[in-house]
């Protein structure tokens, strides 16, 4: 038995393949059946695992575990009593908390665990595509991969497609030319380019930059939470860069933004940073529901950010 646990899809999938793969180099002939817990009905994993006639092995593959009925668990809590020999069974819960006493008897029982969680933080994703790309014997240059995740970083498996395309498309190292040639226009439209322009004090660049990005279709959501993310990384170094390089790994960022971050703040001050805060948690509240127009509160609010670098 084993669990597959957490919400990304595409790690799933992966560990689900690998166990599969595991257990078709064992035995070529092995039976896969897959099972979909929203539709289950009592009584079906018992004959699923059973013996056949000729005892062949099988892998017995159950999604959405966690949309399931009681039914399901009552029935995996009877296998797990008496798991069927030659039988491989792989169950995938998305999270949250339905199936808890069934997943605190699996844990109780030693059933091997396999964590699939979101991917969400810049640093992830980062790290994420670095190893794709070395899988499949490539490299990038940290630009190239900042560009590639403020262009498709939204989803893991974009981001796992765009690594695929890439490694396929060209040679060499893959710098930030190579990834502007095949997703400068999703860069352009990114809160991050936005963000980066303003933080630099180009105010027409940010501008036109946050106007082509809404009339391609971004929400102004993202594009203060980009500005946010950009302001708290700023705000984190400087407050430590006095300490020295021991005190700036403390943070938890990756070095190539420590680096970036640091050239950033030659042009601010603590009072510009402070304003700038100040007019991005305004416009996170307008954006979000206490502003009619959301679209003119992020222009606002790229606008203060801009000025504010120079104060």
């Amino acid at each position: 038995m084993v669990l597959v646990r957490g919400p990304e899809g595409l790690l799933a999938d992966r560990a689900t393949d690998r166990v599969v793969a595991l257990a078709r180099a064992a035995d070529p002939d092995v039976e896969v059946t897959r099972l979909e817990g929203a539709q289950y009905a009592a009584g079906v994993l018992g004959v699923t695992t059973s013996p056949s006639l000729f005892a062949e092995d099988k892998v017995v593959v159950v999604g959405g575990f966690e949309s399931g009925p009681d039914e399901l668990f009552a029935d995996v809590l009877e296998y797990l009593a008496a798991p069927a020999p030659g039988v491989v069974l792989v169950l995938r819960h998305g999270g949250g908390v339905r199936g808890k006493k069934a997943l605190e008897a699996l844990r109780a029982a030693g059933v091997p665990e396999i964590a699939c969680e979101a991917v969400t933080s810049d640093s992830d994703k980062t790290a994420f595509v670095t190893a794709e790309l070395r899988r499949a014997g490539r490299r990038a240059d940290a630009g190239a991969v900042r560009a590639l995740v403020d262009a498709v970083g939204s989803d893991l498996r974009e981001l796992a497609s765009a690594c695929a395309q890439l490694v396929a498309d060209t040679t060499g190292m893959i710098g930030v030319e190579v990834v502007e040639r095949y997703y400068g226009g999703r860069i352009e439209a990114s809160g991050f380019r936005v963000a980066d322009a303003a933080i630099a004090g180009d105010a027409g660049q940010a501008v036109a930059l946050l106007r082509h990005a809404l009339a391609t279709g971004l929400d102004p959501v993202p594009v203060v939470a980009a500005l946010a993310a950009k302001l708290r990384t700023l705000a984190k170094v400087a407050a430590v860069r006095s300490r020295g390089q021991a005190a700036l790994r403390e943070l938890g960022i990756a070095p190539w933004q420590v680096d970036k971050a640091q050239r950033e703040l030659r042009r601010w001050t603590p009072e510009g940073l402070a304003a700038a805060i100040t007019a991005v948690a305004q416009a996170d509240a307008e954006v979000k529901g206490e502003s009619r127009d959301p679209r003119f509160a992020v222009e606002r609010a790229v606008l203060r950010v801009a000025a504010a670098s120079g104060l």
